[in-house]
């Protein structure tokens, strides 16, 4: 992990002063975890969640949202402020700031989509089939969330089939029994394949 955040480190700033690194793939692959120690591995560099950006209306439309509120301050080098969502109570908090720290990892699904991409200095991808994913994800969440895990497999199916991400990483990320392994990605502006533990 220390191997791969040198790497991110050195990468040249894409959004003003800041290396956005965006953690993408399917609901359950495993994005918050890796994304925690990837972010400790960085010097405990902030992570913003996309969760806290989408809603129960909005799961996937909330480009507008995070361009206006995050990604256009940031390339400005200012603070960004954010107004998180509850998913128990159905609604948006106060604004929290997100300073521009040398590096801010971005994850969730929908971390490499279109409009996000020339911002991200780098995009990893979960690299877990999406049924996997997906069975992660429920036993995760439990039964109280069944009737909300059957839409968001309609709408996160329909998401990646009109604005993929995954032919656009540059790593893909594999969980393994201890560590990671990281490969290069479809994109392949990467070198060598190296593992990490």
């Amino acid at each position: 992990m220390h191997d791969l955040a040198t790497r991110l480190r050195r990468l040249p700033p894409s959004c003003g002063p800041v290396r956005l690194i965006g953690v993408d793939g399917h609901a359950g692959s495993g994005k918050s975890t890796f994304a925690g120690q990837l972010a400790r591995a960085l010097g405990d560099a902030p992570v913003l969640h996309l969760d806290d950006i989408a809603s129960h209306d909005e799961l996937f439309e909330w480009t507008d949202r995070l361009l206006a509120q995050v990604i256009e301050p940031l390339a400005q080098g200012l603070t960004a402020h954010y107004t998180p969502y509850d998913w128990r109570t159905r609604g948006f908090g106060p604004p929290l700031p997100v300073p521009p720290a040398p590096v801010i990892v971005v994850e969730g699904v929908g971390a490499g989509r279109r409009a996000l991409r020339p911002y991200l200095a780098q995009l990893l991808w979960m690299e877990l089939p999406h049924e996997e994913s997906w069975t992660r994800g429920r036993s995760r969440d439990g039964a109280e969330q069944r009737d909300f895990w059957d839409g968001w497999v309609r709408a996160e199916l329909k998401h990646f089939a009109d604005d993929p991400s995954r032919p656009f990483a540059d790593l893909l990320i594999r969980q393994c029994e201890k560590g990671y392994e990281v490969l290069t990605g479809p994109a392949g502006t990467i070198g060598p394949d190296q593992p990490l533990t």
